[in-house]
């Protein structure tokens, strides 16, 4: 506990002490950066799908080349963390936000765009899209819902880059994010960080794959303290092993369907009248 309270302070002494925390695009100060091997621009027509573990078609990565992914945020102090070890080696990674907390942590999203990384997204509330009670009507309102989110909050579109919650794939979705031109990306390298509980098991779960497989998409989560605090050392034994990081970007922006958009705006609407700014309501008398 006063482990996670010290990392907490550290991160908030150091957003506050930079101002717009880590949207600085410029200079790397460290000599040992990883660094951006390439960068590869993604066509998403058709909706074509990425990661081993579900998706033969492409594959883009050389040996010892990987791509960072972070799913489920943003979210306070672990998504900031995430931001700083990421520029602290020069390294611009792949962002699949859930709806809902793009929604209540806007700043932070713009932040994670400020910097240049690329932002899918990952459906409006991170439900399973292949539970059998739950309609394709309503699935494509999780899909669709979390896309608006996430452009809403960031106030531009964001890529047409998409993963699915739990990583299951009903072939009727597929079929629609395909008639939507958005890509699907799975994973070859799960971090099974959400079970971790110490850093080194992230480090080690994601090392000891790359040696076995030589290369891959990384699924980490940037909404886990444990991925946080593991990021800075896990770059530095990528570094130190020769492995490469490869960025990934759109062709073309994703389009959001202005049905959800409009769902998105009702569900931010508070069920009150009251219009007066939080100074004027509270203030501290003690």
């Amino acid at each position: 506990m006063r482990a996670a309270l010290s990392f907490a302070l550290v991160i908030s002494a150091s957003v506050a002490a930079s101002g717009t925390a880590w949207s600085q695009a410029a200079t790397c100060a460290n000599p040992n950066a990883l660094g951006i091997a390439r960068t590869v621009e993604i066509d998403t027509t058709g909706g074509p799908g990425f990661g081993f573990e579900h998706f033969k078609q492409h594959d883009f990565l050389k040996n010892k080349e990987v791509l960072l992914t972070f799913d489920d945020g943003p979210w306070p102090v672990n998504t900031l963390a995430v931001l700083k070890a990421l520029a602290d080696h020069c390294l611009k990674a792949t962002f699949f936000p859930v709806g809902k907390h793009a929604t209540y942590y806007p700043e932070i999203l713009k932040q994670v765009a400020e910097a240049g990384h690329t932002i899918g997204s990952h459906t409006w509330s991170h439900q399973n899209l292949a539970k059998k009670n739950m309609t394709p009507d309503q699935a494509k309102e999780e899909i669709e819902k979390g896309v608006s989110a996430v452009a809403m909050s960031i106030g531009a579109p964001a890529a047409p880059f998409f993963r699915f919650p739990a990583l299951q794939h009903p072939p009727e979705l597929v079929t629609y994010l395909g008639e939507r031109n958005i890509g699907m990306f799975s994973t070859d390298l799960d971090s099974f960080d959400f079970k971790a509980r110490k850093p080194e098991q992230v480090i080690n779960t994601i090392m000891a794959k790359l040696k076995k497989f030589g290369k891959g998409i990384v699924l980490m989560h940037d909404f886990q303290h444990v991925t946080a605090e593991a990021l800075p050392e896990l770059l530095n034994q990528l570094k130190a092993e020769g492995y490469k990081v490869v960025h990934m970007k759109a062709k073309d922006p994703v389009k959001t369907l202005a049905q959800f958009d409009e769902a998105v705006r009702k569900d931010q609407k508070l069920p009150t009248v009251n219009q007066r700014p939080t100074a004027s309501v509270v203030r501290t008398v003690d």
